[in-house]
């Protein structure tokens, strides 16, 4: 696998830079379509990235923004990543952005999936995918063992792909590895030296047992202790 591997002497450095380039990597974009679409995780770790992306210098009114993947609650609960993105992201500048949503209200993903991928569907391929990574190597909702890991690793996969992992309270749905990959610019954020190693132990790993290879090919990965 190929990526560029970049490290940064702190997170807030880190973010910092890394929201830069996200920023670039729009208004490069938009320089030559009408719109682009941003894909973001949820999590603690791009909170950072979102405080200083927001206020990016950059035309939001044609930015699109999706979650890479989306826990099965509530927006107002707390492991919402809606709810995260609405209250670190879609702020600023960037209120003016379209969220293009991962979550409706119905029981179980499955029943809404079709709606869901109806609305995603005219805005791809994604310009800007920022992705996180698990020390399981998982990223967005594909986990090894996840009862859905071969259709969302196909290469002729859904958009959307509906996942239940052991040790996941709630179902997930997510981004499809196909639907990924195609990103026009891909970056990586992890933090920490358990990470580092389980992206360096990931090489020559299959993606069913290293999820993150289905997607890292000539992506940048930003990392800080």
């Amino acid at each position: 696998m190929s990526y560029d591997f970049q490290s940064y002497p702190d997170r807030e450095m880190l973010a910092i830079n890394l929201a830069n380039r996200i920023a670039g990597d729009l208004r490069s974009i938009l320089s030559h379509e009408d719109r682009a679409v941003l894909a973001v995780p949820g999590g603690t770790s791009p909170g950072p990235v979102f405080d200083d992306l927001c206020a990016a210098d950059l035309d939001w009114s044609r930015v699109d923004v999706l979650l890479t993947d989306e826990r099965w609650v509530p927006e107002e609960s707390d492991r919402s990543n809606t709810r995260l993105i609405r209250e670190r992201l879609l702020v600023d500048r960037a209120a003016a952005a379209r969220l293009l949503p991962l979550y409706a209200p119905a029981d179980t993903p499955e029943e809404v999936l079709v709606d869901l991928e109806s609305q995603i569907e005219p805005a791809l391929p994604l310009a800007v995918l920022l992705l996180g990574m698990g020390t399981d190597m998982h990223t967005a909702s594909i986990f090894p063992g996840a009862d859905q890991l071969e259709i969302a690793l196909s290469p002729n996969a859904p958009i959307l792909v509906a996942m239940r992992a052991p040790g996941a309270p709630e179902p997930r749905i997510t981004l499809s590895g196909r639907v990924l990959n195609d990103a026009i610019r891909k970056h990586v954020l992890i933090f920490g030296s358990e990470k580092k190693d389980a992206l360096a132990n990931a090489k020559g790993k299959l993606p069913e047992d290293a999820p993150i290879n289905a997607v890292i090919e000539e992506a940048t990965v930003h990392w800080s202790e």
